[in-house]
């Protein structure tokens, strides 16, 4: 086994405790909580499409750093987590190739959505899980709170525009979510809609 592959804890361990410090207190979706559970996600869809341990450990990689611009700033967020990602990973034994790769799996939860490889495919679903779980409406409402607090919405009305626009939009990737999210993912949208009627 690849002695990188051993050091992602210590890795996890200083990302989290980076955001927990650092992230502004108004990012209730964007905060701590959503970066264990793409990861976790990830790893879910790791083991479930036999990603070798090399490949779920640059997933990995990718999903901790994947949120970490949210630390200098809102709008192109994505962008600064790759040049995050390109300034802190030399210094935990990454080569340019790994980074590359991992900056690829990042421009991949941009949205609009456009993942290339497998595993851009996975963190791309995994960074949306939530729209087809059960848990849709209480991660939802943390992305409301966000919102409002920065004043990027107003009422709850536009709140519920912008999900419906939004979930009309959003495609899965992976066999797995097509399968078992997109169909959940249309009876929230479908509610949404009776909501605003």
């Amino acid at each position: 086994m690849n002695k990188k592959i051993l050091n992602i804890t210590d890795l996890e361990n200083f990302i989290f405790a980076k955001l927990s410090n650092e992230l502004s207190p108004d990012l209730s979706y964007h905060g701590i909580n959503h970066t264990k559970s793409v990861l976790n996600c990830c790893r879910e869809y790791a083991k479930r499409m036999n990603i070798s341990p090399y490949n779920s450990f640059l997933l990995d990689t990718a999903a901790l750093m994947h949120d970490t611009g949210y630390l200098v700033a809102f709008d192109e967020h994505e962008e600064k987590s790759k040049e995050y990602a390109r300034e802190l990973l030399p210094h935990w034994n990454y080569s340019a190739d790994e980074i590359e790769q991992i900056c690829g799996m990042i421009d991949a939860t941009k949205i609009p959505q456009k993942p290339n490889t497998t595993l851009e495919q996975i963190i791309a679903d995994s960074d949306l899980d939530y729209l087809g779980t059960d848990k849709f409406y209480t991660v939802g409402e943390m992305l409301y709170k966000e919102l409002k607090a920065l004043k990027i919405i107003s009422m709850r009305k536009e709140w519920l525009r912008l999900q419906v626009n939004f979930l009309k939009k959003h495609i899965y990737h992976t066999p797995f979510a097509k399968r078992y999210r997109e169909p959940v993912k249309l009876k929230h949208l479908e509610e949404i809609i009776n909501d605003l009627n």
